[in-house]
């Protein structure tokens, strides 16, 4: 089931909310936040749901990308 979204780490999320990975980690933890398992157990977020997350905290604008991403895709 690919959707062609990208997937971002804990520490990408925690850098475009300006808040330790950790706090990331807690959030997903507590359901504030979905999160995907990658097979060894690492976390990771969908980049539209961060994106829809950040719109509604008022952090950007929506359609902007979000600082530190350059819109670019991964290879």
């Amino acid at each position: 089931m690919d959707t062609g979204d990208r997937l971002l780490t804990p520490g990408e999320v925690a850098a475009l909310f300006r808040v330790d990975p950790k706090t990331v980690t807690r959030w997903a933890a507590a359901g504030r936040i979905g999160s995907i398992r990658t097979p060894g157990g690492h976390r990771r977020f969908r980049e539209s749901e961060v994106r829809a997350l950040l719109e509604g905290e008022g952090l950007i604008e929506p359609g902007e990308t979000p600082p530190g991403t350059n819109g670019s895709r991964p290879h």
